[in-house]
């Protein structure tokens, strides 16, 4: 997984007026979770970092590991959750979610699909339900993208979770969720068709 480097200011103000002054200077609220615990729930240690600073992380197709750097104070960590404005899709809010080399974490992994289908052969279409898919694993051993072969994928055939598995990963997305499956065609139907009609007319003779 790649990394990328982000730097935050802490912050002491909380509550709506605070985050909305925030923002009118150009900056975003944030929030880094990690161990601490206060009452059972985990604390937060709230900063600000630029629109600019966290664009290249919230706008990206790629997962990243962030190395914060917060007044000074650095530690790993992972997105967790972001939150836009509804109308203008302003960035509002984000979440972090402090990580270690041992720490397993779930964390949502884009898929990739490797090779020429079986049923694209035959006339079929490829299409991935998914973008993505939930595993388990310390940062340190979650990869860029979930390769996933799709080779010997026949036409109407379908891949789901059940049938992955990663090395070094447990898969959280439901087993039963389709990945991916190569849909039958006009062309498809029309060369199944006309196949299926030679062989009734060398039978018949």
């Amino acid at each position: 997984m790649k990394s990328i480097d982000v730097k935050g200011t802490a912050r002491t103000a909380t509550g709506k007026k605070a985050c909305r002054d925030i923002r009118k200077a150009g900056a975003v609220p944030c929030n880094l979770y990690g161990e601490a615990k206060e009452n059972g729930k985990p604390v937060a240690m709230s900063f600000t970092a630029t629109q600019e600073e966290l664009r290249k992380l919230v706008y990206s197709p790629d997962i990243y590991s962030v190395n914060l750097n917060i007044d000074g104070k650095e530690c790993k960590a992972i997105m967790k959750e972001l939150q836009f404005h509804p109308v203008t899709d302003r960035l509002l809010h984000v979440d972090f979610y402090e990580i270690t080399e041992k720490k397993p974490i779930v964390m949502e992994v884009p898929i990739k699909l490797n090779g020429l289908a079986e049923g694209v052969r035959a006339g079929g279409k490829l299409s991935a339900n998914v973008r993505k898919l939930k595993v388990r694993a310390p940062y340190t051993a979650i990869p860029e993208n979930l390769n996933i072969d799709v080779t010997s994928l026949g036409l109407g055939k379908t891949i789901k979770v059940a049938d992955l598995s990663f090395e070094g990963l447990e898969m959280v997305t439901s087993p039963s969720v389709v990945v991916c499956q190569v849909k039958m065609t006009r062309s498809a139907m029309s060369a199944a068709s006309k196949t299926e009609d030679s062989g009734e007319a060398a039978a018949a003779e």
